[in-house]
């Protein structure tokens, strides 16, 4: 079974943006992928830790999966450019909504 990293947008409209990743996640899974999606691992824990820290961890999980899929939207996110830069770094699959 493939490992995929589901990356994109949180901030701004976080509910929203928690539930596109979800609604996405749910496909994933029903397509036959195993799912990592920090939109729902992390979701509302704003502010217990610096952002560094989440970024830090989300890299490390990335870096563990086989393959990335980037949620619309996020190239507006500096941290799902982070993760798609290590993704295309380590060779990964990379899949866009």
């Amino acid at each position: 079974m493939e490992l995929i990293f589901l990356s994109g947008k949180y901030r701004g409209d976080v509910e929203a943006n928690i539930s596109h990743a979800e609604r996405v996640a749910k496909v994933l899974w029903q397509q036959g992928y195993a799912v990592i999606c920090p939109h729902l691992n992390t979701a509302r824990f704003d502010s217990i830790c610096p952002d560094d820290v989440w970024l830090t961890g989300y890299l490390e999980m990335l870096s563990r999966c086989d393959s990335i899929f980037m949620l619309t939207e996020w190239e507006n996110s500096e941290g799902a450019k982070a993760e798609l830069e290590l993704a295309q770094k380590l060779g990964m699959k990379v899949y866009y909504e």
